[in-house]
């Protein structure tokens, strides 16, 4: 059972729907600056047309030196002379900004170089520090290599005069066997001597 769509959704129709809401988002975004664009074009041709029609006129052309303008023209009362002096080009003034310039470029210079010559000897230090607990490790390492080998020698040793040890008391109880020793009777005999001493 298919569902049949309404007449009115068609995709004719939400084609135009959605290129009209495209249009309408891209006049959103692109509208405002346009509209800046073209006011500041249109005053600048009425600008020009009405300073070809100046010319036509009497009127001579004004001469702005914008550089020797102050930046905000303030009441004859209100007006603070070294406020509207700063906006002028002072030589000196540049020149002293200029040496103070200069001269904080090269405190920051010193001071960075400063920093580096710490880093660089704190580097060192811990360079030195590493390598002297290197070579403890190395000492304790090589102690431990020289007790280790004069503990395996001792064994070895031990070893051969157990192995030479073991060999005499087979060599004594094999002649004291040929002598007519026996295990048995040289224990009761011990036993029987150890309790008469005792009494």
């Amino acid at each position: 059972m298919a569902l049949n769509p309404p007449a009115w959704c068609t995709p004719t129709l939400l084609k135009v729907l959605l290129g009209l809401m495209a249009l309408c988002l891209a006049g959103y975004i692109l509208g405002p600056p346009l509209y800046w664009h073209s006011m500041e074009g249109l005053a600048a041709v009425s600008r020009s047309t009405s300073v070809a029609a100046a010319d036509s006129s009497s009127c001579p052309a004004c001469v702005c030196d914008c550089a020797s303008q102050p930046l905000l023209s303030i009441s004859h009362g209100l007006n603070n002379i070294s406020f509207t002096d700063c906006s002028k080009h002072d030589p000196d003034m540049n020149e002293d900004t200029e040496k103070n310039f200069a001269e904080l470029l090269t405190e920051e210079l010193k001071l960075r170089e400063t920093e580096a010559l710490d880093n660089q000897q704190r580097a060192d230090m811990a360079l030195l520090e590493a390598k002297k607990i290197t070579s403890q490790y190395l000492k304790e390492a090589d102690k431990c290599n020289s007790g280790m080998e004069t503990c395996e020698e001792a064994r070895e040793k031990a070893e051969a005069a157990l192995s030479a040890q073991k060999r005499q008391t087979a060599m004594w109880e094999q002649r004291a066997r040929q002598k007519g020793w026996k295990e048995g009777v040289s224990k009761s005999r011990a036993e029987s001597q150890g309790n008469v001493q005792a009494v």
